[in-house]
């Protein structure tokens, strides 16, 4: 596990208070329900933003305070373990090429207003159904046009850092921008978003592509790694106290085995997850293996957890009544995003020529 400074310490209690008083699961099935065009809760997002959480991965000199991905990640991960719906884990990456982008206009412009919460921002990458897909989208003569499949936050985002052939681009969502809403298991906004000879600003070239998309796929793993360890802990608590046959069920050897399998799994996980985001505040050379590693074990405890969670709790997990289908909806969207864990294990063996 990593080793944590108090201030880190103090911003995950923080964050884990306010994600349990603020936004339970219970407040989720009432934005599923409710279906917002923005796919989260705005005045949640406001909050948020005033305590800073937006301005995280942004530095000091434009509003933010620079306490990196680790930081970042373990907010995610509080909000992660109850499916809180917010844009957080799209705009920090988002945020991120605007810092090391080329344009300093950009920066002045876009990042206060991130990091208060004012503006959501988020990529816009992949052009087909398979994450690494060829690029198609071209800026010619400081307009872009293209149209990116499922993106997230993309229904209400003010702002998209856009993957052109050459690089990135930063584009407003307020000109030549069309948006077709995507409806997907998890209840999350995601959308279709067509660029129409938009305005652009270039950010950098396909390195910083690269680059971003791997802080993108840290932060999913964070979020896998709450949702998995509440799963967890809710089927734990189920076992403790559902009698079958005179016994609680957490005396069954059997049940017992399954439930240290998972925790073993879980160790590993939380261990290369947090790993990942070391690798990007350090600026270590393998952040790209470091980032694959704990997408593919995330990817593979997060669809155990959430399917076992579904089977240990029997009948009442299928129905809709409990939590548990969330958990395993908003799982399997997370593990498809920026890659799976098939694509994630090919893709490390490769960058170590295996």
């Amino acid at each position: 596990m990593a080793v944590l400074t108090e201030e880190q310490t103090m911003l995950r209690d923080m964050a884990r208070e306010w994600a349990d008083n603020e936004s339970p699961v219970t407040a989720f099935r009432k934005l599923r329900n409710a279906a917002p065009a923005e796919g989260y809760d705005a005045a949640a997002w406001a909050e948020i933003g005033q305590m800073g959480w937006g301005g995280i991965v942004i530095p000091e000199e434009h509003g933010g305070s620079a306490l990196g991905y680790l930081s970042l990640g373990m907010v995610v991960e509080q909000l992660g373990r109850n499916l809180a719906a917010s844009p957080l884990a799209s705009t920090g990456p988002a945020a991120s090429a605007i810092v090391l982008g080329e344009s300093e206009a950009a920066r002045s412009d876009w990042l206060p207003r991130i990091a208060s919460g004012e503006v959501v921002a988020t990529l816009a990458i992949d052009e087909g159904p398979v994450h690494g897909g060829p690029i198609a989208t071209r800026v010619e003569g400081g307009r872009l046009t293209g149209t990116k499949l499922f993106v997230a936050e993309g229904d209400s985002a003010a702002l998209f850092v856009v993957a052109a052939q050459d690089g990135l681009y930063l584009v407003a969502g307020d000109a030549g921008v069309r948006r077709s809403p995507r409806r997907m298991a998890d209840a999350r906004s995601h959308a279709e978003v067509r660029f129409d000879d938009a305005p652009a600003v270039r950010l950098g070239g396909v390195d910083l592509t690269a680059r971003v998309v791997d802080y993108a796929t840290a932060l999913v793993t964070t979020e896998l790694l709450g949702l998995s360890e509440q799963a967890f802990a809710t089927t734990n608590d189920y076992l403790k106290t559902r009698v079958q046959f005179g016994q609680a069920l957490s005396t069954f050897q059997a049940l017992q085995h399954r439930m240290a399998k998972m925790l073993t799994e879980l160790e590993l996980m939380r261990s290369v997850v947090e790993g990942a985001l070391e690798a990007i505040d350090s600026g270590r050379s393998d952040r790209d293996q470091a980032v694959s590693l704990a997408k593919a074990v995330a990817g593979d405890t997060a669809k155990l957890v959430t399917r076992e969670m579904i089977q240990l709790h029997g009948g009442i997990g299928m129905t809709d009544e409990h939590d548990a289908g969330f958990y395993m909806k908003r799982a399997a969207v997370l593990e498809a995003m920026w890659g799976n864990s098939a694509f994630h294990r090919e893709r490390f063996a490769r960058l170590n020529d295996y």
